[in-house]
């Protein structure tokens, strides 16, 4: 009997101590189990995201013998074709910004199983390259935590959106905390812009971090990640 109650003593311990393990790596930086989940979802994306960046490869380059005027309007033909071929779930670009250590997948929607993957592009919102406001949404704690520092972005940081068809630069405006329900945010404000929402705080879903960066370039072609 009292080796049992040793064994079993011994095996609430260990399962304590995984637990706190599990905790402090979550304070420390992200949910450890999603996040092996996410790497593999993100590699698939990756090697989507490489097909389809072949294909249009040869159309993007195309581009970039004309006026600028000429490549804004032959970029957002390709946005606009772009947007209406891919479907949820799917790789549509990478997103940069290196003061946050920010380089991932993103993929087409913000439903439950989109976001496991990676940043989500609002289906409801314009793509790079259009006339409006992009917006991506992205956690913090979960499924890679793609978003995690989002909130030390500052004014004048660059994010680099790179899509298949083009490439997007983008200049921090700021930030702000919202509720969920604030939907503005993503409204179209008569320039292209792009839009990042998280969850905030860190571990709870009560508010959103919403960080507004304007575009200050495009680019015809992805530019890889150099």
């Amino acid at each position: 009997m009292a080796r049992l109650l040793r064994i079993l003593a011994i095996t609430l311990i260990t399962a304590g101590l995984v637990l706190l393990a599990d905790i402090g790596i979550t304070l420390a930086y992200e949910e450890p189990i999603s996040s092996v989940h996410a790497a593999i979802q993100q590699r698939q994306a990756e090697s989507e995201l490489e097909e389809t960046e072949a294909r249009y490869a040869a159309t993007a380059a195309a581009g970039r013998g004309l006026t600028r005027r000429g490549r804004e309007r032959r970029i957002a033909k390709l946005a606009r074709r772009f947007g209406r071929r891919v479907g949820e779930g799917e790789a549509i670009g990478r997103i940069r910004a290196a003061e946050i250590g920010l380089d991932t997948v993103v993929v087409q929607g913000t439903d439950t199983a989109s976001l496991r993957i990676g940043p989500g592009h609002f289906s409801e919102t314009s793509f790079p390259g259009e006339d409006g406001t992009v917006g991506i949404a992205g956690h913090r704690t979960t499924d890679g935590a793609p978003f995690r520092h989002a909130d030390s972005l500052e004014r004048g940081d660059r994010i680099v959106l790179e899509m298949p068809y083009a490439t997007f630069a983008y200049r921090v405006q700021g930030t702000e905390i919202v509720d969920p329900s604030e939907i503005g945010v993503v409204r179209d404000v008569g320039y292209e812009r792009l839009v990042l929402s998280s969850c905030h705080p860190l571990y709870s879903a009560s508010q959103r971090l919403i960080v507004y960066a304007r575009m200050v370039s495009e680019t015809p072609g992805a530019q890889g990640r150099s």
